[in-house]
């Protein structure tokens, strides 16, 4: 009887224990089984910190990179105004006395002020400058080539050929002579002086092409009778209209007289 009930405790005792045991290798596994669930959230948690640490210093970087290209645009808008500027102030005194440079000394004026404006307002205003300059460098070369030819003009018209050409117009539109007059005034004149402007006679002091005396009469027509011969044939011819009445009188009393 009493072994009876030792086997059975014997086997209840294995039951329990069994029963113990699988209960502790179910729980272990359980836990072996959620284990990589857990490194997993871990690792994902580990990546997207790396991930934000990451796009934190790209950020970081790239406002460094902003603000080194802020400056280094900053730079060169400021450069670039300050080399504009000296060229359109050389533009401005080369125009003086000669085209209206009131635009593009307004621009200079407003791009003076660089410093204190946006980068895009000082790049605007260059620009315009720039613009200014150029349009006021094409006057400036316009009112030079019409000078230049102005110029060209008055050294022909004060050449003898040039003087007669004028002679024979002025005697034509204000006395209305002709050629015959005009020939006896080619024949007076190329004796005085060769229809010479700068022509003067050193013993009797009489100047120009009509051989003024003194040469300072021709003043009543024009300050320029020293070196103008339109100036000097306009007071020749009204002398000779004065005096003889026409260049043939005139003439033939120079023939008689050898002066007139």
């Amino acid at each position: 009887m009493q072994r009876h009930r030792h086997r059975q405790q014997s086997s209840l005792v294995r039951h329990v224990r069994f029963i113990t045991t699988g209960v502790v290798a179910v729980a272990i596994a359980g836990s072996l089984a959620s284990a990589p669930f857990i490194a997993h959230a871990s690792t994902q948690q580990s990546s997207a910190q790396r991930t934000t640490d990451a796009l934190s210093q790209q950020g970081s970087l790239d406002r460094e990179h902003l603000s080194v290209y802020a400056e280094q645009a900053e730079y060169r808008a400021h450069a670039e105004a300050a080399q504009t500027i000296d060229s359109a102030n050389t533009v401005i005194a080369a125009a003086s006395s000669k085209v209206d440079a009131t635009q593009l000394s307004t621009t200079v004026k407003q791009l003076a002020n660089y410093k204190l404006l946006s980068v895009g307002r000082v790049e605007a205003l260059t620009d315009a400058t720039q613009t200014a300059a150029q349009q006021t460098q094409s006057a400036i070369a316009a009112a030079d080539a019409a000078a230049a030819a102005a110029a060209e003009a008055a050294r022909v018209a004060n050449t003898p050929d040039g003087a007669r050409a004028q002679a024979r117009d002025i005697m034509a539109s204000s006395y209305g002579w002709g050629e015959d007059q005009f020939s006896c005034l080619n024949s007076l004149w190329t004796k005085e002086s060769n229809w010479r402007v700068e022509a003067s006679n050193g013993g009797s002091g009489a100047t120009g092409i009509p051989q003024a005396l003194p040469g300072d009469k021709m003043a009543t027509v024009a300050a320029d009778w020293q070196t103008n011969a339109r100036t000097q044939i306009i007071w020749g011819l009204g002398y000779i209209k004065g005096s003889y009445g026409t260049p043939c009188a005139a003439w033939s009393h120079s023939q008689s007289l050898n002066w007139y």
